[in-house]
C-alpha cells in the first residue's frame, strides 16, 4: 500500500477528529498555509475508495463516514421515539425545494394549516433552520434545510434533489405563486396571506 504524503496524512487527521463535517477553509485553518487542501481531499477520496470507510462531501463539507453497502451492519436495533408524520415530510420536502419559505408559503402549496409542533419536530431533527425574516408587511420567519439534512439523505448539495420541474410535471409540487392563485391569496402581501390562512385553518 502506498504510503500517504505527510500533507494529506495531516488533513486526513484533522477529519478524523473534527465533530462535524468540515470546509476547505476550515481545514486550511487548522492546518495553516502551505498545504493544498482540495489536492489533498481529492487524493484521499481516491485512497478511501471503496473500504469500509469513505470520506463523502456533503454540502461543500467533507467527513468519513461508513461506507453505504456496510451501514446495516453497525444498525442497531432500536425503537424509534418519534416518527415524521405525513405533514412533516410533506413540509420538509417544500422547504428543501423551495427554501427559504414562510410557514404561509408552505401552507398555501399544501393547501392545509401546518401546526407550529410540525416545524418543530423538522428543527429538533436538526434538519431544518431559520432562515431570517423577510422584509415585508409582518416580517414572516423563513425557514431552509440544514447541512444535517444534507448529510442524512446523502446529498452533496440540494442540486442532487429530484428535479423540481420534473415534480410539477407529475402535479406533485406546485409553485407558490399557482398555489396562492388556487387558494384566491394571489395579489396580497405576504402578512395578509398569513392572517388569511390562520384565519382558515381555524376551521380545517
Amino acid at each position: 500500500m502506498r504510503e500517504l504524503p505527510d500533507s494529506v496524512r495531516a488533513v486526513e487527521a484533522t477529519l478524523f477528529a473534527a465533530a462535524e463535517p468540515l470546509g476547505l477553509d476550515d481545514i486550511a485553518a487548522y492546518l495553516g498555509e502551505g498545504i493544498d487542501v482540495k489536492a489533498a481531499l481529492a487524493e484521499l477520496e481516491a485512497h478511501y475508495a471503496g473500504r469500509g470507510v469513505e470520506l463523502v462531501e456533503r454540502g461543500k463539507r467533507w467527513h468519513f463516514q461508513t461506507a453505504a453497502d456496510l451501514a446495516h451492519l453497525l444498525r442497531r436495533e432500536r425503537e424509534e421515539s418519534r416518527k415524521l408524520s405525513r405533514a412533516a415530510v410533506e413540509t420538509l420536502a417544500i422547504i428543501a425545494y423551495h427554501e427559504p419559505v414562510s410557514r404561509a408559503e408552505i401552507e398555501a402549496i399544501r393547501g392545509v394549516q401546518i401546526s407550529k409542533g410540525t416545524l418543530d419536530v423538522l428543527m429538533e431533527a436538526g434538519w431544518v433552520r431559520p432562515a431570517g425574516r423577510r422584509e415585508v408587511p409582518g416580517r414572516p420567519l423563513t425557514y431552509a434545510t440544514t447541512q444535517e439534512f444534507l448529510t442524512h439523505f446523502g446529498l452533496k448539495s440540494r442540486r442532487d434533489l429530484p428535479g423540481i420541474d420534473d415534480l410539477k410535471a407529475a402535479g406533485l409540487l406546485d409553485p407558490v405563486d399557482t398555489a396562492l392563485e388556487r387558494l384566491g391569496l394571489d395579489g396580497m402581501e405576504e402578512g395578509e396571506i398569513d392572517a388569511e390562512l390562520e384565519t382558515d385553518g381555524e376551521d380545517a
